[in-house]
C-alpha cells in the first residue's frame, strides 16, 4: 500500500491537482534538489513555473487569477512538492498562506488589484516579515517603528528570518505605529505592504542554515524606508491580529510540508531496506526494520488524517485554531522522528550526502521551529483546552 493512501476519498479535481503536483515535482524539482541544497541555490525560474501551474494562487479567487481551490487541494499539492524538495515547498507555503491571504482578507480594492494577480501568476513572489533579531516567539515585542510623515510612513528597523526575502516582490511587514512612551502592546502594531524598490529598503544578512538551504532566509533592513500611505494594510493597530490569524492558516501549510518530508524519508528507507542485504538477506526481512517502517507509516498516516480533517473543517467555516496547532505539532514532530529513523535504517550511509535521507533529516528540524515552535503550539493547545 503506498504511503500517500488517504482514508478520505478525493474529488476528481483533488486527484487531478495531486497528480499534476506530483508530476511537476518529480520532473522539475526532484532532479535538482540535492544540487540546490549543496549550493544553497535559489532557482528563480521555479517561481514562474509554479505560477504558470496556478500553484501560487491556489486559494485566491478567479477574479485575481487564482484557482479558487479548497484547502485540502492546496495541502495535497504542497505535500507532493515537499516530497521532492522542502525548500520549494516552504516558498509555496509562505506565499499562499501568508502575504496573499492577508492582502485578500484585509487589503482594499486597489491593493488587491495591484498585487494579487501578479502574485497568483508568479510574477511577484510574496514574503512575510514579523520576527526580528530580538523578537521571535514573543512577536508582539517587535521594535521596528513606523512614523507618519506626510503621505508616507517612514519605517526603521530590522526584520529577521524572512523566507524568500532575497527575491520577494511583495512583503507584508509588521511595524509599530504607536509611539515610544505610549506603547499599546500588540494593539500598537500595523501591517504594511513593502516592495523592494522603496527608498531605504535593503536585504541584509543571509542565514547559512542547517536545512532548507535552497530557500533563502534573510534579514531585511528598513533604513528610514518611505512606504506610501496607500500600502498600509487594513486598519492601523491591527497588524499583529492579522498576523496571528494568518499564522493559524500558515501552520497547515507547514504541517503539509512536514508530512511530505516524512513521506520522502519513509519511501527512501523502504526502498533501501528492500535492496540492502546483510547476513544473506534483505534487511527488510528483519523484524527490527519492519517495526521501524511500520511505526513510520502509522505516524505519517495519523498526521495526514488530522491535517486533512482540520483543513476540511476550515473550509466549512469552523474555527480550527486549536486543531491547526495540533496538526502542526504532530506533523513536525512526526517529520523529525521519521527522518531520524530513516537515517538509522540506512546506517552509516544515512550519515553521508550520497543518500538523500541526511537532507530530509536536516530539512525536518525547522518544521518544529518556524511559524510557531512546538512549545508555542502546546501553549496554544493548552489555552484552548482550558478556555
Amino acid at each position: 500500500m503506498p504511503t500517500d493512501t488517504l482514508l478520505t476519498p478525493l474529488s476528481e479535481t483533488q486527484r487531478e491537482i495531486q497528480r499534476l503536483a506530483r508530476e511537476f515535482a518529480a520532473n522539475e524539482i526532484a532532479p535538482h534538489a540535492d544540487q540546490w541544497d549543496r549550493d544553497a541555490y535559489f532557482e528563480p525560474a521555479l517561481v514562474g513555473k509554479l505560477g504558470q501551474l496556478g500553484f501560487l494562487g491556489m486559494l485566491l479567487p478567479e477574479e485575481h487569477d487564482g484557482l479558487a481551490l479548497d484547502t485540502v487541494s492546496y495541502l495535497l499539492a504542497l505535500e507532493e512538492v515537499a516530497v521532492a524538495d522542502a525548500s520549494a515547498a516552504v516558498l509555496m507555503s509562505v506565499h499562499n498562506s501568508l502575504p496573499t491571504q492577508m492582502i485578500l482578507r484585509w487589503g482594499n480594492d486597489e491593493q488587491k488589484a495591484r498585487f494579487l494577480g501578479p502574485m497568483a501568476r508568479g510574477e511577484l513572489l510574496g514574503a512575510f516579515a514579523l520576527s526580528e533579531p530580538e523578537s521571535g516567539s514573543d512577536a508582539s515585542s517587535l521594535s521596528t517603528q513606523a512614523v507618519k510623515h506626510g503621505n508616507d510612513w517612514v519605517l526603521t528597523g530590522t526584520k529577521a528570518w524572512v523566507t524568500s526575502g532575497t527575491h520577494a516582490g511583495a512583503i507584508v511587514a509588521m511595524a509599530r505605529t504607536d509611539q515610544p512612551g505610549a506603547r499599546k502592546g500588540a494593539k500598537g502594531i500595523s501591517a504594511f505592504i513593502v516592495t523592494p524598490d522603496l527608498p531605504g529598503f535593503s536585504v541584509a544578512k543571509k542565514e547559512d542554515k542547517l536545512g532548507l538551504r535552497a530557500s533563502p532566509t534573510v534579514q531585511l533592513r528598513f533604513d528610514e524606508m518611505r512606504v506610501p500611505a496607500a500600502n498600509l494594510l487594513g486598519e492601523p493597530g491591527q497588524g499583529f491580529i492579522y498576523a496571528m490569524q494568518s499564522l493559524d492558516h500558515g501552520r497547515l501549510g507547514i504541517a503539509a510540508q512536514a508530512i511530505g518530508i516524512a513521506r520522502a524519508a519513509f519511501e527512501a528507507a523502504m526502498a533501501y531496506a528492500k535492496e540492502r542485504t546483510q547476513f544473506g538477506q534483505p534487511i527488510l526481512d528483519f523484524q527490527a526494520i519492519q517495526f521501524k517502517l511500520s511505526d513510520m507509516a502509522v505516524r505519517i498516516a495519523s498526521a495526514r488524517a488530522l491535517l486533512h480533517a482540520t483543513a476540511a473543517a476550515k473550509d466549512r467555516g469552523e474555527n480550527v485554531g486549536m486543531f491547526g496547532s495540533m496538526s502542526k505539532l504532530l506533523a513536525s514532530e512526526t517529520a523529525m522522528w521519521v527522518t531520524t529513523q530513516a537515517v538509522q535504517v540506512f546506517g552509516g550511509y544515512g550519515y553521508v550526502k550520497e543518500y538523500p535521507v541526511e537532507r530530509f533529516f536536516r530539512d525536518a528540524k525547522v518544521t518544529e521551529i518556524y511559524e510557531g515552535t512546538s512549545e508555542i503550539q502546546r501553549i496554544v493547545i493548552a489555552r484552548a483546552l482550558s478556555a
